[in-house]
């Protein structure tokens, strides 16, 4: 009888250890929080999908090789509505589970994990879809960023409208710190450059749909350009109203809106008139873009955007680095080896994207997808190529590319 319940006890415990979520022996945790209901829902369930297709993919082939054994990936999630408080505790629990990497994609609640993700035996790393310049001045020694800073965007597109001879420019930009930092950023290289701000007029793209009172008061001041955009949805009713109310001008998007996805709310581009933005990952040409996108759109019948590509491409490189590393738990190891892991280039061969490094805050170097549209119609996407510290480097990743049908420009620093 004693060792029925024995027996019975030590199967309870197992249940029990198994249901918990902790890490088993041959497996690596990984976590993302982001919004996963709200008005940001479809925003956070891209970079959920694209962490997914990729660890779907590397258990496919076999998992992640470490020192000559394998081990699969396990991916949890957690809705965290674009709460700092709730993404915290969503990290805690999945470090309590074993993750040694944490994803998520909002400024607002990637700088609370990076209060935490260095507490001594509770480290983990924060994989940030972030392009505000100011995370590379946080000094976090385990952060890895998934995208480029977005002073990149701020002077091609600036470039752009000045050299058109455009001068007057007025800001419909959403509210928020991140939409706060493009309108600084985007002001300081304006006026340095020559141009004027003509109006200032935020609005809240998150919960506003009737944005004629800032567009209003914006036209009074006479723009020849427009910087706007927040989410997609809200930025094509702001190009859809600005052009009811009489403006015949050029948009600046800021890099959070998504050209495609506004080209298909507004039923083409026409009503786009003269503009720039981040070119979409299709408007990329490579065979590894064109494979990411038949697959992608098959398994979740959504639109490819930068969201699910940049980290797709961001979790196998936590696979590279993790292999490149030599353990499967040492999170400062993984963090260290990112170097060596992406010392050979994950090219568009093989990828939807190209990373050709990382720099010493973590960023990896990625290419900035630039396009344009003039009057109303589609212009191919250029890549411009930010981290190059020579001509023989450029010359060097020019040679490299798959992107064979794209431009490729040196923007030097």
């Amino acid at each position: 009888m004693n060792h029925f319940k024995l027996f019975i006890g030590l199967i309870v415990f197992v249940m029990f250890f198994a249901a918990s979520g902790t890490s088993r022996a041959g497996e690596i945790v990984i976590g993302y929080t982001g919004p996963l209901s709200g008005p940001a829902a479809e925003y956070g369930q891209d970079i959920l999908y694209g962490v997914e297709m990729a660890v779907k993919e590397i258990n496919a082939a076999g998992g992640v090789s470490v020192n000559g054994n394998k081990y699969t990936m396990k991916l949890l999630r957690a809705d965290d509505r674009v709460d700092p408080v709730m993404a915290t505790n969503n990290a805690r629990r999945f470090k309590a589970s074993g993750a040694v990497a944490v994803f998520n994609g909002v400024f607002t609640t990637v700088a609370p994990l990076l209060k935490i993700n260095e507490e001594q035996g509770n480290e983990f790393i924060v994989s940030a879809y972030v392009s505000a310049p100011k995370l590379d001045t946080l000094g976090n020694s385990l952060l890895v960023t998934a995208t480029l800073a977005n002073d990149v965007y701020v002077r091609a597109f600036a470039d752009w409208a000045l050299k058109k001879g455009w001068k007057k420019c007025a800001m419909v930009v959403t509210l928020g710190a991140y939409g706060d930092e493009w309108r600084s950023t985007f002001r300081s290289y304006w006026e340095k450059n020559g141009g004027t701000i003509s109006a200032d007029k935020p609005a809240n793209y998150y919960a506003e749909t009737d944005f004629t009172p800032q567009l209003s008061a914006a036209l009074v001041s006479a723009p020849e350009v427009m910087l706007i955009g927040g989410p997609s949805p809200t930025t094509a009713l702001v190009i859809e109203q600005a052009r009811s109310l009489g403006y015949k001008g050029a948009f600046i998007l800021i890099d959070q809106a998504n050209q495609d996805y506004i080209a298909r709310m507004l039923k083409g581009t026409e009503l786009m008139g003269n503009l720039i933005g981040v070119g979409g990952p299709t408007s990329l040409t490579s065979p590894g873009s064109a494979q990411f996108a038949r697959n992608y759109t098959e398994q979740y019948k959504r639109m490819v955007t930068w969201e699910c590509v940049l980290n797709y491409t961001a979790t196998h490189a936590l696979a590279r680095a993790i292999t490149a590393a030599g353990t499967a738990t040492d999170v400062r190891k993984i963090r260290a080896s990112y170097a060596k892991a992406l010392a050979t280039p994950m090219l568009g061969d093989r990828y939807p994207n190209e990373i050709y490094g990382v720099g010493p805050t973590g960023r990896v170097f990625v290419g900035a997808s630039v396009q344009t549209i003039t009057s109303g119609k589609p212009d191919p996407s250029t890549v411009y190529v930010w981290w190059a510290k020579s001509q023989k480097e450029f010359d060097m990743i020019k040679s490299q590319t798959a992107f064979k049908g794209n431009e490729m420009i040196w923007q030097k620093h």
